[in-house]
């Protein structure tokens, strides 16, 4: 049985979903969902990083159960938002924790508004000029005709990806919670997320060197669809980083669940 109690909480007028850890502690995490799951995404690691911190862990606008709206559905946007979902829980200066398509939007959000996060934790985000992607993301992102992704099932596309998470099996509480966070035309509606990478990711990259939080980079040295090339890319920019890279694919948080804990509560702790 998950420890993961979703509930909703109306946040700029969307309605967000979102969980919390039962036991305050005195350090704060705001964990965000990867793409394409939701924060059960954080099944696996909840109970140990919950005795290191209180745990707020949201889908992002647009992702997991949360509703869409088409201005977010950019890292820039949502990296404002971020910073809404802060102030809305009361989290005065948070450890933030933003894989896969967190990883730009929380590096924005970090940048834009100074002194806001204790720290970040990142990763298994694209981030690197040029493009640097592997499948399927960079159909994804690059493809001129969008007719295939249209036509094809969200419930298809969801399943695709998670069905190359590797050694691990995914409860069923959770892998029914991926595929039920994606059905209709929501997959395709996300789309402009990623596609906005070859816009932002450039300005990303020359913000990078101002930025002041310190940064845990977490990345899988097997991950096929962002290499770690994004990783050692933000490590070489940022002023103050620490590089990661553990023996997983993209899904670290599931293939790598104890280590990639491990590292995150190290961090913590160091900060």
């Amino acid at each position: 049985m998950s420890e993961i109690r979703p509930r909703f909480r109306t946040i700029d007028g969307l309605s967000t979903r979102y969980a919390e850890s039962d036991v305050p502690r005195d350090r704060e995490a705001l964990l965000l969902s990867p793409w394409p799951e939701s924060l059960y995404a954080y099944d696996a690691t909840w109970s140990k990083l919950a005795r290191h911190a209180h745990l707020t862990a949201v889908d992002l606008p647009g992702f997991g159960h949360s509703e869409l709206r088409e201005d977010l559905l950019s890292p820039t946007a949502m990296g404002d938002f971020i910073v809404r979902i802060a102030d809305r829980f009361g989290l005065t200066k948070p450890h933030v924790v933003a894989p896969d398509i967190g990883t730009p939007a929380a590096l924005f959000a970090a940048v834009r508004h100074p002194k806001r996060f204790r720290t970040l934790v990142v990763g298994t985000g694209a981030t690197a000029v040029p493009l640097n992607l592997g499948s399927p993301l960079k159909d994804w992102v690059l493809d001129e005709d969008l007719s295939p992704y249209r036509a094809m099932s969200a419930k298809a596309a969801v399943t695709a990806a998670i069905d190359n998470i590797s050694g691990c099996t995914l409860p069923d509480i959770v892998r029914e919670d991926y595929l039920a966070s994606y059905t209709g035309r929501r997959f395709v509606d996300q789309l402009p997320y990623v596609r906005a990478y070859p816009t932002e990711l450039p300005v990303l990259g020359e913000l990078l060197p101002t930025l002041e939080t310190p940064v845990q980079i977490l990345a899988g040295r097997s991950d096929t669809v962002v290499p770690p090339e994004n990783a050692e890319y933000l490590h070489a920019r940022l002023p103050n980083s620490k590089l990661d890279i553990i023996d997983v694919g993209h899904f670290a948080w599931e293939e790598g669940a104890d280590r990639y804990a491990d590292v995150i509560t190290r961090w913590w702790g160091a900060n």
